[in-house]
C-alpha cells in the first residue's frame, strides 16, 4: 500500500473522532488547551492501538482466508464507509462537557472500532503496520484536537461533511482493493 493511500485511510478513519470532537467542543463554554490535548490523546491513542490489534488478529487467521482476503478487505471497508455515510445524516448528539476518563474512554473506543476492522484488512494487504498505525494515530490526534476548537467556534457545521467524505473515501478504497485484485488475477494488470 502506498503512503498516499495510508494517508487517505488515516484521514478517513479519523473522521468519526473529528466529528465527536466537534460535538465535544460544542459542549464546552470555554475551550482550554488541555481539552484539545485530552481529546487528541484519547482518540489518537485508540486509533493507533485498535488497527494494531486488528492487524495481529487478522495475521492469526491469514492462512485460513488468504484466498478471499481481498473480498474481506472490500466488505469491511465498504461497510465501515457506509456506516460513516449513514452517521453523517444524523444530528450531532449532545455530549457532556467532561473530559474525565469515564467520559472519554467510551467515546474513544466507539470511534476506533472501525480502525480495528481496518487493521484486520492491513494484515491481508501486507501493510508495514508500525508506520501505518503511527500515521493513523498522529492524524487522528491532530484532527481531534482541531475538532474541539472548531466545534466550539463554528458548531456542528463540519461534522456531517467530515463523516460523509470519510465514508465515501473508505468505500472507494475498498472498491480499489477489489478491482486491483480482480484485474491482477484476470491478467489485465
Amino acid at each position: 500500500m502506498q503512503l498516499w493511500e495510508l494517508f487517505i485511510i488515516a484521514v478517513s478513519l479519523s473522521m468519526d473522532a473529528f466529528a465527536v470532537s466537534v460535538c465535544k467542543g460544542l459542549s464546552v463554554k470555554k475551550v482550554r488547551p488541555s481539552h484539545a490535548l485530552i481529546a487528541g490523546l484519547y482518540f489518537g491513542g485508540f486509533q493507533l492501538l485498535m488497527p494494531l490489534l486488528g492487524y495481529f488478529l487478522g495475521g492469526a487467521f491469514e492462512s485460513f482466508i488468504t484466498s478471499i482476503d481481498h473480498w474481506i478487505a472490500f466488505v469491511l471497508l465498504v461497510l465501515i464507509g457506509a456506516g460513516m455515510v449513514k452517521e453523517s445524516r444524523e444530528a450531532c448528539e449532545t455530549l457532556d462537557d467532561s473530559f474525565a476518563f469515564r467520559a472519554m474512554l467510551p467515546l474513544a473506543v466507539a470511534t476506533s472500532i472501525d480502525a480495528l476492522a481496518v487493521g484486520v484488512t492491513f494484515a491481508f494487504l501486507q501493510v508495514n503496520i508500525l508506520p501505518a498505525v503511527c500515521l493513523i494515530g498522529v492524524i487522528t490526534f491532530l484532527l481531534s484536537a482541531a475538532g474541539i476548537k472548531i466545534g466550539n467556534r463554528f458548531g456542528a457545521r463540519y461534522k456531517s461533511k467530515a463523516e460523509l467524505v470519510g465514508g465515501i473515501v473508505l468505500i472507494v478504497m475498498g472498491i480499489k482493493i477489489l478491482a486491483e485484485h480482480l484485474l491482477t488475477h484476470t491478467g489485465v494488470i
